[in-house]
């Protein structure tokens, strides 16, 4: 596909730092295709929407005629990105890095046209970086530290934060955002994508395109995305996630479980949907549109009609309130009886099992006859009776 001399405003939505606007167009003028580069660390087994925010814009460029270049921190993954960390990760196996790394692949289908990627793994060009012990070559690890000062490298907020809290910062955290920015020298990266927490990494990579005699790449960051909780970042550890793995009915339902606010965050992340019309329809029905637009992405248009009539058929527009009260379980699993106490739903204990002996509970529209165990891992929908509606979050 012939690239267009200028970006469309479709890429350039819900950016939130873009460093520059002149130098973009600057090597616009002057390469009819860019090297777009995005990291990834295969630090857990599954993507999910999350991750997807920067791969759609990816898949954006890819349709503009530019070069993905996707690279497999299948060396950093090792040490652990600190960004937006309040604390040191802990390590990974190698193992651990090859199998997160193959299911990546994988699910990179669902997004992008696989074919046309220029996929690396950072251990290509980081293994040799350490094993050069020459001070004065470029491509050492002696020479590279002695470029670049610990005052340089603890600007960073997060680092700041925890030195001044007493917690610990391994030599291994400072060092990374060195590591990243090395990536960018190794695939000469015309414009590098990441998350806002990613800022100060991105930045360190212009810099050292700099020192390395190179142009600078162009920044884009997007918004990191909530996950079905509302308040934190999606991500697999706080058991908020939409996963890229999910059936196209688990996909459904989590959407339509997420408030109304984060919903358009949602449509302006993941979707190129017209805001303005999407915000003129009923949020109900809105959020049908999501759920829809998102489920038919990946499973096809006629698994996401489906999804939404096997969805009615528990949560008619007559039963299920539009905006229903949340609770949070302090834990997981939580026997069901405790649940409806403390969700509000039965006064008491004895109250709660009548009412499960009566059929009058159901969880994601599966009536409930009796006490049990229930997991909360991802936002579910609790009815009691027939007007008692709880979302109930992890």
């Amino acid at each position: 596909m012939t690239k267009t001399a200028a970006f469309p405003d479709r890429i350039r939505r819900g950016l939130v730092d873009f460093v520059s606007d002149e130098e973009l167009k600057s090597k616009c003028a002057r390469k009819k295709s860019l090297r777009i580069k995005l990291g990834v660390d295969p630090t857990s087994p599954d993507l999910h929407l999350g991750h997807t925010v920067t791969l759609n814009k990816l898949r954006q460029f890819q349709e503009e005629g530019h070069r993905i270049v996707f690279i497999i921190g299948d060396y950093t993954a090792l040490i652990g990105d600190p960004s937006g960390r309040s604390e040191t990760r802990p390590p990974m196996s190698p193992a651990d890095v090859e199998k997160n790394t193959a299911t990546y692949l994988q699910q990179l289908e669902k997004t992008l046209s696989v074919p046309d990627l220029e996929v690396r793994r950072n251990s290509e060009w980081l293994r040799p970086l350490f094993a050069n012990q020459s001070s004065t070559g470029p491509d050492s690890i002696l020479s590279l530290l002695s470029r670049h000062t610990v005052q340089q490298l603890t600007e960073r907020d997060d680092f700041t934060k925890r030195l001044k809290e007493g917690k610990p910062l391994s030599l291994l955290e400072l060092l990374y955002p060195l590591l990243q920015g090395y990536d960018s020298v190794a695939v000469r990266a015309d414009v590098e994508l990441g998350g806002t927490d990613q800022l100060f990494n991105l930045l360190m990579g212009r810099q050292m395109q700099k020192d390395a005699g190179q142009e600078p790449q162009v920044i884009m960051t997007l918004p990191l995305l909530e996950g079905t909780d509302g308040v934190r970042k999606m991500s697999k550890s706080y058991g908020n996630t939409i996963a890229l793995t999910d059936t196209p009915d688990e996909k459904y339902g989590k959407i339509m479980a997420v408030s109304d606010t984060i919903m358009w965050k949602y449509f302006e992340l993941l979707t190129e949907e017209n805001l303005p019309e999407m915000k003129a329809l009923h949020p109900m029905e809105a959020k049908h549109r999501l759920a829809q637009v998102i489920v038919a992405r990946y499973h096809g248009t006629g698994a996401a009609e489906q999804s939404r009539v096997r969805f009615q058929s528990v949560f008619s527009k007559r039963e299920m309130p539009s905006d229903m009260p949340e609770h949070r379980v302090a834990r997981s699993p939580v026997a069901l009886v405790d649940l409806l106490v403390e969700a509000g739903t039965a006064p008491s204990k004895n109250e709660a099992r009548r009412l499960i002996r009566q059929g009058a509970v159901e969880l994601d529209g599966e009536r409930l006859s009796e006490d049990q165990p229930v997991t909360v891992d991802r936002p579910r929908i609790l009815k009691v009776g027939k007007k008692q509606f709880r979302k109930v979050s992890p």
